[in-house]
């Protein structure tokens, strides 16, 4: 059985676990207050050119953004996204949990438009009953979306100045953000998008590290007391120094980089592998994420062997399929791919 069903099944890179048990006697400062940790900040700090940067770590993607986005907003503030976003559909409410509404607009292929989410916030100052509603206070979209697309340069410049001219931070979920940086036809880089949004998370889980997410406060906006939030959250972790150690790993040497960029080699081979035998794609995905759409039958066939995931019905005959490569898809799944189709 090859598994190409998400890239978070794996364990950790070599490279990661090495680091980890290079120090596993070293008896670190706890909470993340470690000189590993203060280490992998600063080669945080150095791959996205900002030396003021706030760089907090915790363990894992619902729990940094529902963590984030509460820290961000007030008790009567709600967080705008595109409705397909991940806070959205895929967290069981996390964010709601912390009483904070989520504000959905329509998507395209998976991203927010600009010109749409203007219009939003205009009617919303311009409504003589706004403060019986809940305020805008948060503007939330992933990088890559949901659906593996990317937003390109001028969009997400577009989406900032509009969050500029209302005065609302605009936060970047970045869980497959190496996969995205490193898709071909990518014009955004990490210190592009440092300058471009106002916080940001570098995803760790799923690419290449144990657990572990690095959200990064561009320009000092962190709230003053993040750590304590951190705490209500059950966010902080005793033994801190274990995600500062991975995250230093994989700020080594473009570490981080690499691995994304195999993904996405390996992703684009996939991805010719169902072009050359006629299959259809859902959209267009450029990153390691592919949607195929499948015949119900094929899908059981395949299933014996492969695992993958069902995103709901293309039509009675048809499924929309997500097949997913990661840091670890190797050569041999994709021939093995190749042959069973």
């Amino acid at each position: 059985m090859i598994s190409f069903e998400c890239d978070y099944n794996n364990g950790a890179h070599p490279k990661v676990l090495e680091h980890l048990v290079k120090y596993n006697d070293a008896r670190p400062t706890p909470y993340g207050f470690d000189e590993f940790s203060n280490r992998a900040k600063d080669r945080i700090r150095q791959a996205i050119g900002m030396p003021d940067a706030q760089i907090f770590f915790l363990t894992g993607g619902t729990q940094t953004n529902a963590t984030t986005i509460d820290s961000m907003l007030y008790q009567y503030e709600g967080v705008i996204c595109a409705d397909t976003g991940h806070i959205n559909v895929h967290e069981a409410g996390a964010v709601e949990f912390t009483e904070h509404k989520i504000i959905t607009l329509p998507n395209h292929d998976g991203r927010l438009d600009a010109r749409e989410l203007e219009k939003y916030l205009d009617d919303y100052m311009h409504d003589g009953s706004r403060e019986h509603a809940v305020y805008p206070g948060l503007v939330y979209i992933t990088f890559p979306t949901e659906y593996g697309t990317l937003y390109t340069a001028q969009q997400l410049d577009n989406i900032y100045k509009v969050c500029r001219q209302y005065d609302i931070p605009l936060y970047v979920d970045g869980a497959r953000l190496g996969y995205g940086l490193m898709a071909e036809g990518c014009d955004v880089t990490l210190p592009w998008l440092a300058r471009h949004c106002d916080v940001f998370y570098i995803g760790g889980t799923k690419i290449g590290a144990l657990c572990g997410e690095a959200v990064v406060f561009c320009g000092q906006r962190a709230h003053k007391h993040f750590f304590s939030i951190q705490k209500q959250h059950g966010a902080v972790i005793a033994k801190g120094a274990l995600i500062g150690l991975q995250f230093e790993a994989l700020f080594t040497d473009d570490l981080y980089f690499e691995l994304s960029r195999h993904a996405i080699q390996m992703a684009m081979q996939m991805k010719k592998i169902f072009q050359e035998r006629g299959y259809r794609f859902y959209l267009d995905s450029p990153t390691n994420q592919q949607f195929v759409i499948l015949r119900n039958d094929t899908v059981q066939r395949l299933s014996q062997d492969i695992e993958f995931s069902h995103w709901g019905k293309a039509d009675n005959q048809h499924t929309i399929c997500r097949f997913v490569t990661s840091w670890a898809t190797t050569e041999a799944d994709i021939e093995q791919l190749k042959r069973l189709l």
